[in-house]
């Protein structure tokens, strides 16, 4: 049986692809299961230092299979959205940077996989669209979350209460996006950005990514209190220490 979702780690990056091409990734009920397993399996491994989120085929994720869950109960469905958030969630509040590749359609919950990466190089011919009311439900997968907080709440909302296909110039536009290429290059360039971060300053890349997806849960105070107790850990690795005193004696050598 073809593994729904792939996961390799080499070098530090690890890949996580969905591969349901034939369905365009929509997520079925064991792709759920398996997307949660991938994501505590690569945040936990100390091997991988970013990820890669990408799709095989001509679609990124268009949302959840509706022609499995048309044979489920609204329990087994609720059930299997929040496996599938329990992924998300890891992903997010993980210390591993992710940048995620996108092609093709984006919809429904794939808004919400495409959006747990904090960084997204998308095709010019990619395309943004909701549908969750074309099918009678409300959004999952963190989409009425995710999706204002990248896009501000009133281009969420005309995003989710319309039936809206954005194309890629206005979902950069907008800030669903973080850069926009030719579709051959997509690929590449999502690599480029997360060697990028494996070959900088890793451990602080990670504190950051994780420090600003998770402080809008929390009170002021409390980001204030973890940004301390980061930057001090940090500050004794071998790392930081290294690069502290390199600036410290360039800023000697300028005076």
């Amino acid at each position: 049986m073809t593994e729904s979702i792939l996961v390799s780690v080499e070098a530090g990056l690890a890949r996580v692809t969905l591969n349901r091409p034939a369905s365009l990734n929509a997520m079925g009920f064991e792709m759920a299961g398996r997307w949660r397993d991938v994501a505590r399996r690569v945040t936990a491994d100390p091997a991988v230092g970013a990820v890669i989120l990408d799709a095989a085929g001509p679609a990124f994720c268009a949302g959840g299979d509706v022609l499995e869950m048309a044979g489920a109960t609204g329990v087994e469905v609720a059930a299997t959205a929040r496996v599938i958030h329990d992924g998300i969630r890891t992903l997010i509040e993980s210390d591993k940077p992710a940048v995620a590749a996108v092609q093709g359609v984006v919809a429904g919950g794939g808004l919400g996989l495409m959006l747990a990466a904090d960084y997204i190089v998308a095709s010019e011919r990619a395309s943004f669209a909701s549908k969750y009311a074309n099918i009678g439900l409300s959004p999952d997968l963190g989409v009425t979350t995710l999706l204002p907080a990248a896009v501000g709440q009133r281009r969420a909302l005309r995003f989710l209460l319309q039936d809206v296909t954005i194309d890629a110039a206005t979902a950069l536009d907008w800030g669903l996006v973080s850069e926009v290429i030719e579709p051959d290059g997509v690929a590449a360039r999502a690599a480029e950005v997360a060697r990028s971060w494996l070959a900088g300053a890793t451990a602080a890349y990670g504190q950051a990514k994780r420090l600003v997806r998770v402080g809008a849960d929390r009170t002021f105070a409390e980001n204030l209190d973890d940004e301390a107790r980061s930057i001090g850990a940090l500050f004794d690795t071998d790392d930081a220490r290294a690069r502290v005193a390199a600036f410290a004696r360039g800023g000697k050598e300028a005076q």
